[in-house]
């Protein structure tokens, strides 16, 4: 098994005729996924790749009702719109990786979602990837076979770039995975730790998660709750970077917009002792995430 994307994912592109939405489509098609149709106001009747393009969502999931996911590639100012008309033609995996979407549009779409009983991965995500079975997004970029290899671990990360890193990591140990979900790193997000969690919970073929964290936020409360009731039971390790925040001054941006430093709220020092509390496998260094996870397998 796997969560969220899986040999039955059809996806819809929104933005497909961008520089980006056309990567999205290359590096979909070339990892098993089936992009069935994209949407670009003004460009319907183009193809991109062999995708037919369409002004609307409700044009394209009326010629395949099939589309079950959609990736939003669309400028920050367009995301709101973008979500809610995929929302409103009953699509039930969105996934956002523009960035510097303005807030008060973030929760707007995140209560609409809520409401529609839909699930919202990012924004500024860089997508998910089922190992052997589906991609949205780019993760792994060109050559995602030498990075990512089937096997029994579940990666969430709020970085990009370490979701790749960690998942290379965990290979170079011999440990394969089920879903990387690269959850995005803005303050508001569709599906935060505890969310991928659930899933990885009613995951048969997931054993053990592994997170990349980071300074900001109180995320990482919500699992050492999620555990205390009871709602996620398999081995956890975890890596949260920031421990020289408690050095900057309190309100500084670091890096992700959710990345900010609230002195004597959630320091990683608190959450560690949290989460540790609650026996999440704590690692000082994020090298250590395949050691310790090893361990429990």
């Amino acid at each position: 098994m796997s969560i969220f994307i899986d040999e039955k994912t059809r996806l819809l592109i929104q933005g497909i005729t961008g520089k980006e939405g056309q990567r999205a489509v290359t590096a979909a098609q070339s990892y098993h996924t089936q992009v069935v149709a994209g949407v670009t106001p003004g460009k319907g009747g183009q193809k991109v790749e062999g995708v037919p393009v369409y002004d609307t969502v409700a044009e394209a999931t009326r010629k395949h009702p099939e589309i079950n996911a959609s990736a939003i590639y669309v400028p920050p100012f367009a995301v709101k719109d973008a979500v809610l008309e995929a929302l409103a033609h009953d699509i039930k995996l969105i996934n956002i990786m523009t960035e510097r979407i303005p807030i008060a549009d973030t929760a707007s779409y995140l209560a609409a979602a809520r409401a529609a009983d839909a699930r919202i991965i990012g924004p500024s995500s860089l997508g998910v990837i089922s190992t052997g079975k589906a991609r949205i997004g780019v993760a792994g970029g060109d050559k995602p076979d030498e990075i990512y290899q089937p096997g029994p671990v579940g990666v969430i990360s709020r970085s990009g770039g370490m979701t790749n890193e960690v998942s290379w990591q965990l290979r170079q140990n011999n440990i394969g995975i089920t879903t990387a979900v690269h959850i995005g790193g803005d303050m508001l997000m569709g599906t935060a730790y505890a969310d991928a969690l659930r899933a990885f919970e009613n995951d048969s073929e997931t054993k053990a998660v592994v997170i990349f964290g980071e300074m900001g936020g109180r995320y990482e409360f919500d699992i050492v709750e999620l555990i205390q009731q009871g709602g996620f039971t398999k081995p956890l390790a975890i890596f949260i970077g920031g421990k020289f925040g408690a050095s900057l001054p309190e309100g500084m941006t670091i890096g992700h917009a959710g990345a900010i430093i609230e002195k004597g709220k959630g320091s990683v020092e608190s959450k560690e002792a949290a989460l540790k509390s609650v026996g999440v496998l704590v690692v000082d260094i994020y090298e250590d995430l395949p050691k310790r996870i090893q361990e429990k397998l």
